[in-house]
């Protein structure tokens, strides 16, 4: 693994070989509906498909499966709102090894029952009052375990890179020629590993994150040479990207391969969980939808070739599902 903060391409091949046989290979879909809405070929890559409902599994297993036999015993650490806890419940379950997960305590139910019937320990928090690294590196230092971080980790952006990979691969298969590509973003973990695939192998292709308003840190951060926070005050229903700031590690690579950042408001994102339910028949949680909220909403910019979303996760709490949809 290269120690150069902007992993190379052969890091995402290589945790492609290793997530080989234990990830899915997840659709890559077209509709002609969302086509023609928005003028152009789109293609949506689903990852609600892969195991645990969402791309956290590619970089969790990539990132675990690296640990020597001789740390194993002493387990992982992890904080999540959800599916980064699922991915590492999974992928730790899989390879024996104990987890321990730092949840903020409104993180929905659906996601913490699952990550509790993964097996894993969960420990939980006040997102807006406590801090959730504090509280996981006390765990790392008591037991002795490894931290796995949700995305400033080279094998955690390598392993989320294998979805940019499979974009260009499917891509290829079907005859597109991607010119665009959008994923949400939180911490940056998903869009820098997808932007280093495709930037590689397509140097003139546009790679957008999508971050909710309130929460849109990358967005502001390339366009200032200092690092945006969120306002302490700013809510938003996309639970799962609602990272404070951006990554150390992931925002030199952002900042180097992205076109932009798009925000998207609440309205926008409960707008695309219902377009994906009703038109892709797909189950879409909100933050998982940030990419096709900002398409719908007309914000991604002309370009040539086909435009790639990524719909990063279908982990939606049932309550609040049934309220976007019946509204």
């Amino acid at each position: 693994m290269t120690t150069d903060p902007a992993i190379s391409f052969d890091d995402i091949l290589n945790a492609a070989q290793r997530l080989a046989g234990h990830a899915v290979r997840t659709p890559l879909l077209e509709n002609r509906t969302l086509s023609d809405r928005l003028g152009r070929r789109v293609l949506i890559k689903f990852e609600g498909a892969q195991h645990t409902g969402s791309f956290k599994f590619r970089g969790a297993f990539n990132r675990i499966s690296m640990i020597e036999p001789s740390a194993r015993a002493a387990g992982v650490v992890a904080w999540s709102s959800g599916n980064h806890a699922q991915g590492i419940a999974a992928a730790a379950s899989m390879n024996g090894i104990p987890a321990t997960i730092v949840m903020p305590s409104d993180a929905p139910k659906i996601k913490v029952n699952n990550t509790r019937a993964l097996g894993a320990d969960i420990i939980f928090y006040d997102r807006y009052t406590e801090s959730r690294e504090e509280i996981a590196m006390a765990l790392v230092n008591e037991r002795g375990a490894i931290l796995v971080p949700s995305y400033d980790d080279p094998y955690i952006i390598a392993g989320q890179g294998t979805v940019g990979l499979e974009i260009l691969q499917q891509a290829e298969e079907i005859g597109a020629e991607v010119g665009a590509a959008i994923a949400p973003c939180g911490g940056g973990g998903l869009i820098s590993g997808i932007a280093t695939a495709i930037k590689t192998q397509k140097p003139d292709a546009l790679v957008y994150a999508a971050e909710p308003v309130g929460f849109d840190t990358t967005g502001r951060s390339l366009a200032s040479e200092t690092v945006a926070k969120n306002d302490p005050d700013a809510r938003s229903i996309c639970d799962a990207l609602q990272s404070p700031y951006p990554g150390s590690m992931t925002l030199p690579i952002n900042k180097r391969l992205l076109a932009g950042g798009l925000a998207v408001s609440d309205e926008e994102v409960r707008a695309a969980v219902r377009f994906a339910f009703e038109k892709l028949k797909l189950v879409a949680e909100p933050g998982g939808s940030a990419g096709l909220a900002a398409a719908l909403a007309g914000k991604i910019p002309a370009h040539d070739g086909a435009l790639a979303i990524v719909i990063s996760g279908a982990n939606v709490d049932p309550d609040l599902y049934c309220d976007i949809l019946s509204n």
